[in-house]
């Protein structure tokens, strides 16, 4: 029997990478390279500069030393004048040694007088020529640092949760290229896996609707029925509590993974129009509950998608008056324009909150004291869709504990 030839082994992969040349490190155009030849011709121009400006100095003060400095006039008689040394002037009544003496003294003098003339003069040209450096120095570093604020600027888009944003970085292949490069790499990771997120979550949603809206149509035919026991009846009823529940838990994942988004169409929205229509939506299950809602509704226009700003509203207003004091309660809804920002403020009466819990309340599937369990009161998603549409708008959300019991919340949007 003939052996089984073994299949054919793969080609080695190629160690260098085709879309790069080749090059060697010293050639690479490297920002440590950029900066040593940037500053070292800027030391040797300033040198070269500083050079030529005392030379010019110098060369100054050697004509003024050069004057003589005493004068032979006279064609028979010779006398000496000199305006710099009036003790020869009359060099007959004067010793010899007194006249050379001043000669000298004359001439050190003059020399002294270039000496300190000419470093007064370099000390000028040196602070100008200070001056001129730093001002080049701070524009070329400038426009050799300007990618990382490129950079800093597309970090800051993202953190609004704007994921498209890429840097696409111009220009040599230096370090600050490779890092643009790197972060525009992870920002497409990043956007396929929270686009995958989204995708996942919102296909879920709808999947879940339809069986969901079937069990309630063939349950509330069943209750229809005058002649069905009451047994029947009693379980039906909670079956569609039960159902209406996981809907509403269908429709704020739905919610919420829309809302994690930067909203794209945006329009003027007044958050004073959108909390009175959510407290006119809540005033009946307030009235059963015996809270009373009031507070003053400034006009405070905003940029934004007025549905999820709604949802805002309502979701705020629904817990507040739910958890409230059982007799007594109230709530208190206020909106107004503070500081450039549009701020809605919902304060209620309930029971006592620890701070150190404010922030778990945020967290879907999360209530005080409890985690991922059964309630009538919501599904747990409300206060993670308020956080999340707040962010899509560019605002946030902030929560106190109020003295007595309740709690603050406050949401402040740009205007």
């Amino acid at each position: 029997m003939a052996a089984t030839p073994a299949p054919p082994q793969a080609p080695p992969k190629p160690t260098w990478d085709p879309r790069r040349p080749a090059q060697p490190p010293w050639l690479r155009p490297t920002i440590r390279i950029r900066l040593t030849l940037l500053y070292g011709g800027m030391f040797l121009i300033a040198g070269i500069l500083l050079l030529s400006i005392i030379y010019l100095l110098a060369a100054q003060a050697l004509n003024t030393g050069n004057e003589p400095p005493f004068k032979i006039i006279g064609a028979k008689e010779i006398s000496v004048t000199s305006d710099a040394c009036p003790a020869i002037n009359n060099v007959s009544s004067i010793p010899l040694a007194e006249f050379n003496r001043a000669i000298s003294d004359c001439i050190d003098h003059q020399r002294q007088d270039a000496l300190d003339n000419l470093l007064s003069r370099s000390l000028l040209a040196l602070l100008g020529l200070a001056v001129i450096a730093f001002a080049f120095g701070y524009a070329m570093a400038g426009r050799v640092l300007s990618p990382l604020g490129r950079i800093t600027r597309t970090a800051r888009a993202v953190a609004g949760s704007d994921l498209s944003r890429r840097i696409e970085l111009d220009g040599p292949d230096d370090e600050l290229k490779e890092l643009a490069d790197t972060f525009d790499d992870m920002l497409e990771r990043l956007q396929r896996a929270f686009t995958a997120q989204q995708r996942f979550v919102g296909n879920a949603s709808h999947e879940l609707r339809t069986p969901l809206a079937i069990n309630r149509t063939l349950l509330e035919v069943h209750l229809s029925d005058p002649n069905a026991p009451v047994e029947l009846q009693q379980l039906g009823k909670t079956l569609l509590a039960t159902n209406e529940r996981s809907e509403q838990l269908v429709e704020g994942l739905l919610l919420l993974a829309r809302s994690d988004n930067q909203i794209v169409e945006r329009k003027p929205v007044d958050l004073a129009e959108v909390a009175g229509q959510a407290v006119d939506q809540v005033r009946a299950e307030a009235e059963a509950k015996g809270v009373r809602i009031h507070g003053e509704q400034k006009p405070a226009v905003v940029r934004g998608n007025g549905v999820l700003l709604e949802r805002i509203a309502l979701n705020l207003v629904q817990n507040a008056v739910r958890y409230n004091v059982p007799e007594g309660g109230w709530v208190e809804v206020t909106t107004d324009v503070q500081a450039g920002h549009a701020v809605l403020v919902v304060s209620n009466t309930g029971p006592v909150v620890p701070a150190y819990e404010i922030d778990n309340l945020f967290e879907p599937f999360r209530r005080l004291r409890t985690e991922r369990t059964g309630s009538d009161k919501g599904v747990g998603l409300g206060l993670s869709i308020v956080r999340s549409v707040a962010r899509a708008h560019g605002g946030h959300i902030y929560a106190r504990p109020r003295e007595g019991g309740g709690l603050e919340m406050r949401v402040t949007l740009p205007v």
